[in-house]
């Protein structure tokens, strides 16, 4: 019985060592630029870090539209802090743009968001 407790504590307390990964933060992870005159360049770089035990790799981002490019880091160690730089091009957006950043990472969740809002005033003609 005794063996059997000890086992089981054992391959428990391996699991847990085996289990580290790598935890994504962001303490902002919504921004709102000012009103926006249509065709403005829009830029914003949001700050965030690891605080895992694992390194955290992000491998891909989705957005709407071509009108936002986004520059990912590399490969982000435990503790460590990075920046992921999202542009936005306002040329033939018009009102509230409400854009949401989707990165594929190691994370446990797997998917992790940002999220930029601006009015866009149109430009008259």
């Amino acid at each position: 019985m005794k063996f059997t407790v000890a086992f089981i504590l054992l391959v428990l307390n391996s699991a847990f060592g085996f289990g580290q990964t790598a935890e994504f933060f962001c303490d902002h992870p919504v921004h709102k630029f000012p009103r926006t005159q249509e065709g403005v360049q829009l830029k914003y770089t949001f700050e965030i870090s690891n605080t895992g035990k694992a390194p955290l790799i992000i491998s891909d981002y989705d957005v709407a539209c071509t009108c936002t490019k986004v520059t990912l880091p590399g490969v982000i160690k435990p503790g460590d802090v990075a920046e992921i730089t999202v542009e936005f091009d306002t040329n033939g957006k018009y009102y509230q743009q409400d854009r949401t950043i989707i990165l594929h990472t190691n994370s446990k969740k797997k998917t992790e968001y940002l999220r930029f809002k601006v009015f866009v005033v149109p430009t008259e003609d």
